[in-house]
């Protein structure tokens, strides 16, 4: 029987932003987390039978996670509702609403650990939202609360350090997790290197991306993404966009794409998005307008729960061989030019 201090948080959505603050934080308070079982087609197919057709795959993920914590036991899920991460800069509509809908469509015996961080609003900040979270479990000593915040930026800032130099999310948020700090040795250079444009609730879920890094390395590619970049090199990308930030995750589609589509490295950009998402529609359309300024391929691709793996594979395949294509073309060109140079020598 599970006892009062644990605390059930679903594998999706903030959790690929957020999940090493809430570890650091939630561990300092004594409460004990479970995760939600990594995603698969029962846990996606169990969310899509909850919610209308049009809903995004990114929530009907979301939804899946919560019924899989459910079938574990879990008594208290963690159910955040992110409305505005500082003024004016807002959460989409479904993300937002997240408690609403699970208190809507999810049926069992479990209560929702909801906290509401509006930064739009005035006197509404994270030290009130985890004041929040902590009244749940009848935790109210404001030091102690803010002993478990600086002990949950510690751990965010340990991954931010590691993913920004390269370490894969996984080891980064292991090692994190264990107050560990480990800076991977230089990767060999690889043919070409390739700019993947997602949230991380897209890209890192090996599922729903297909398992897209580990494609895209298998055929000897180098990935970047935004998890590699810091806060100052996302706003520089939205300023070579022209852009305004709008969106709480605007950083990571508009940010990271207007940061390498200036990156000589970068020979391609892959945007990965989900069926029905309208802020990364317009996003990508920004995107794609100053790819073509800065001639950088560029390859969208757009996921659902029905999204083939074969033909998803195909595109990336192509798209790669263009690529391959073009860097031979520059070589050759360039050695060209240095034969002329020493012909005149």
């Amino acid at each position: 029987m599970e006892n009062k201090k644990t605390i059930g948080i679903p594998r999706a959505i903030s959790y690929y932003n957020y999940f090493p603050f809430w570890y650091g934080f939630l561990n300092k308070l004594g409460i004990e987390i479970i995760l939600s079982s990594p995603t698969t087609k029962k846990i996606v197919s169990d969310g899509a039978s909850l919610v209308v057709t049009e809903t995004c795959l990114p929530i009907k993920v979301y939804v899946g996670h919560v019924l899989d914590l459910i079938n574990k036991g879990v008594k208290n899920i963690f159910v955040p509702s992110i409305q505005s991460i500082a003024p004016k800069i807002y959460n989409c509509s479904k993300i937002r609403g997240l408690p609403d809908l699970i208190r809507n469509v999810v049926k069992g015996d479990f209560r929702i650990i909801e906290a509401t961080l509006d930064k739009s609003e005035k006197n509404n900040n994270l030290i009130d939202f985890l004041k929040e979270i902590a009244n749940y479990y009848d935790i109210t000593d404001i030091n102690t609360i803010k002993e478990a915040q600086n002990a949950g930026f510690i751990v965010q800032n340990n991954f931010n350090v590691m993913v920004q130099n390269g370490l894969n999310f996984e080891e980064a948020l292991k090692n994190a997790k264990q107050g560990n700090v480990i800076i991977p040795p230089k990767q060999d250079a690889k043919p070409i290197s390739i700019a993947l444009i997602g949230h991380g609730y897209n890209i890192y879920d090996k599922h729903s991306s297909m398992d897209i890094i580990k494609k895209l390395e298998k055929m000897n590619v180098r990935v970047y993404n935004s998890y590699q970049l810091t806060i100052e090199q996302l706003k520089g990308g939205m300023n070579c966009l022209n852009a305004t930030l709008y969106w709480a995750n605007q950083h990571e589609m508009t940010g990271c794409a207007g940061h390498y589509l200036q990156d000589e490295k970068i020979d391609g950009i892959i945007t990965l998005t989900a069926f029905g998402c309208g802020p990364d529609s317009l996003m990508v359309e920004d995107i794609k307008r100053k790819a073509k300024t800065y001639n950088k391929p560029l390859l969208n691709l757009t996921i659902d729960e029905h999204t083939g793996e074969a033909g998803f594979i195909t595109r990336i395949e192509a798209f790669c061989d263009m690529l391959y294509r073009n860097k031979r073309a520059q070589i050759m060109k360039q050695r060209q030019k240095e034969e002329k140079l020493l012909a005149r020598l």
